[in-house]
């Protein structure tokens, strides 16, 4: 009887294991496992994912400079891969057997179940010719998508460029962004990247056996729209940033144009600059390597992240934040004997020229160095303060112009120049005893002090409005609804009173269009502009050419700034650049001389490529071998020679005894 119940126990127990067992293994399967629930969603339904078009940017008079066009990318389901033409699909889509295998292993280890991307961004011609065949690879199907297009391949700084999310992007985005999106890297595809990218969507497609569309499932109840991101107009004129861009060609540096009264930023040059359509497509990869290596570095977006001693320019700023100060006034003068002497007579800063007697307003014009030496002696050494405390003034000053922060540019990566405070000199000298004379070179813009081309630019613009600026921007109006950013409506002082501006814009004013000026020949008939000449120090080479300027005096409708790096004279070479885009921009005509266009146009001041050191290397190696040879060679030539004559002169000697 024991025996019995024994044995029903040990059978129900077995019973129950199997049952729970089976019950686990359902669970497993239905709840955790979704392999299977995967697999059969493929067979029967296909979930598509609608990329939006990212959003267009418009020029200022709508034209645009950045478009989208179609592409495709190749899909791949692996688990549903089976009895794959190998070879043709990799003959239809222009790889090898090794890239399919590849292509392959990646997909698996992504999913077995899940679609990812096989081959991206293929062109029309080549979807063209897979469409046909398509059926025939199970487990392969296409998604449509857009990528970036622009037409007339220039700004390349300025709008930047887009290119697939990486972990980290992913990671950062709290998983907006999924294996396969594009994110803005730099620019303005960057900096507006939340507005541009817009919203995906979702398409389920019902699909046969061959994995082809059979239509939409349950009539597209359960499908969601893509939202194409917002357009964007930019403050950029077309026609003239076309013009910057082939007046710079093989030239270093940059053009930055400004309308004073919006601060929306007219051109903006970088060069050397490179095709943007190079950052779009297949080979974008290999593209970006070579400008990464490029010498010139034409990813460097000088307008923002170069800094220059600013140089003449900075007199301007001295001029009007002196007489703020109270230390000079329009009638001051001081008397150039073609220098500044400092420091009790043991230094000299040079100016070009003997001045004699010199006014605020011929200061300006005629670029004179000894007069701004005297107005930063009298900032410095003259307020019955210590040399810290007042320089400490004049820096506050001079900040207010945009020397030595970020003016807030809606770009990525802007620099904000080079302007210490005091404790950096007291620092330096080891004691707070320093006055004018230890850094005088700042009176003229130039030793540590550094502005951005945009920092130029906009010290213009406040010139312009006589004492105030709005924060240079490159997108004027976003969306349907035309918004603009807040920030770029606030108007900013200066921190000088406008009456102070009267006598530097006289002087501005005459530096162009009095012959005595220093950029005379830059003149514009029918058009008072009003700017400067600078040539700033290089200590690494040849001196910078640069040019700044407003035009008209009244009203004033673009501020402008061109540095031609180691170009020389800023009359020679920035100014008629400067001069070009002006007359353009303002009376849509160039009337400058076509020889002076054609010498700027076909100027070239690109430094030489640097050898390959390795090249260098075996060329010297090779050039020693060959020296040696020659060297060999010519010493068995002169002891032939040598052995020939002495044979002959014993041959006559011989002759001669007989």
């Amino acid at each position: 009887m024991n025996s019995f119940f024994a044995r029903k126990f040990v059978i129900q127990g077995i019973i129950i294991s199997i049952a729970l067992l089976i019950i686990a293994r359902l669970f497993y399967l239905q709840i955790i496992d979704d392999s299977y629930i995967h697999s059969a969603n493929s067979n029967v339904m296909r979930k598509v994912v609608v990329y939006p078009a990212r959003g267009v940017i418009l020029d200022r008079t709508g034209q645009v400079l950045v478009q989208n066009e179609p592409v495709y990318d190749l899909m791949v389901t692996p688990r549903e891969a089976k009895d794959i033409d190998t070879a043709l699909l990799c003959q239809l889509i222009e790889i090898d057997k090794e890239g399919f295998i590849k292509r392959m292993d990646k997909a698996r280890a992504h999913s077995p179940y899940r679609a990812s991307i096989f081959e991206k961004q293929l062109s029309s011609r080549t979807y063209a010719h897979l469409q046909e065949y398509l059926y025939r690879f199970r487990g392969f199907y296409v998604q449509n998508r857009t990528v970036r297009s622009y037409p007339d391949s220039i700004a390349a700084q300025f709008l930047g460029y887009v290119n697939e999310v990486t972990e980290k992007d992913i990671e950062k985005s709290n998983g907006f962004y999924r294996p396969g999106d594009y994110i803005g890297r730099s620019g303005v595809e960057r900096s507006y990247e939340d507005l541009l990218r817009g919203k995906r969507g979702v398409k389920n497609l019902m699909v046969d056996a061959l994995n082809r569309p059979k239509g939409v499932f349950m009539e597209g109840r359960y499908d969601t729209l893509a939202v194409s991101g917002e357009g964007l107009v930019s403050s950029l004129d077309k026609e003239l940033q076309i013009l910057g861009e082939k007046l710079m060609k093989n030239k270093l540096g940059s053009i930055v144009a400004i309308e004073p009264s919006t601060g929306e930023v007219l051109a903006y040059v970088s060069s050397p600059s490179y095709n943007p359509n190079d950052m779009v497509g297949r080979e974008t990869g290999n593209n970006y390597m070579k400008l990464l290596n490029d010498e010139s570095k034409p990813l460097f977006n000088r307008p923002i992240q170069a800094s220059y001693p600013p140089g003449s320019v900075f007199k301007v700023v001295a001029a009007l934040t002196a007489q703020q100060a109270g230390v000079i006034d329009e009638n001051t003068t001081f008397f150039c004997p073609h220098g500044y002497s400092y420091g009790g007579g043991r230094g000299f800063m040079r100016c070009t020229h003997y001045h004699g007697a010199t006014s605020l307003i011929r200061s300006i014009q005629v670029s004179c160095n000894t007069y701004y030496g005297y107005t930063y002696a009298k900032m410095i050494d003259s307020r019955g303060l210590s040399g810290p405390k007042a320089y400490d003034l004049w820096y506050e000053a001079i900040s207010k112009f945009g020397i030595g922060h970020r003016l807030g540019i809606d770009l990525p990566g802007e620099n904000a120049g080079l302007l210490y405070k005091s404790d950096h000199f007291t620092k330096s000298y080891r004691n707070d005893k320093w006055r004018s004379a230890f850094n005088i070179s700042l009176s003229i813009g130039q030793g540590e002090m550094g502005v951005t081309p945009l920092q130029m630019a906009n010290i213009m613009a406040i010139v312009a409005n006589r004492g105030f600026y709005y924060r240079p921007h490159l997108i004027k109006a976003i969306g349907d609804r035309k918004i603009v950013k807040k920030e770029f409506t606030e108007k900013i002082s200066a921190g000088v009173d406008a009456k102070y501006y009267t006598p530097v814009i006289e002087g501005l004013s005459r530096a162009v269009n009095m012959g005595e000026g220093t950029a005379f020949a830059n003149r514009i008939a029918g058009l008072e502009m009003c700017g400067k000449t600078g040539t700033a120090q290089n200590p690494h080479g040849k001196d910078h050419a640069v040019f700044f300027a407003f035009a008209p005096r009244d009203n004033p409708k673009i501020a402008i700034a061109v540095f031609v790096e180691n170009a020389g004279y800023g009359g020679v070479w920035a100014g008629p650049i400067a001069s070009m885009m002006v007359e353009k921009y303002i009376k849509d005509t160039i009337t400058m001389p076509k020889h002076i266009q054609d010498r700027i146009y076909n100027a070239n001041f690109m430094p030489a490529p640097k050898a390959d050191p390795k090249k260098a290397e075996i060329k010297k190696t090779t050039d020693s071998t060959k020296s040696k040879k020659d060297t060999t060679k010519s010493v068995n030539r002169i002891a032939a020679v040598t052995t020939r004559e002495t044979i002959v002169h014993h041959s006559a000697v011989n002759r001669s005894h007989e």
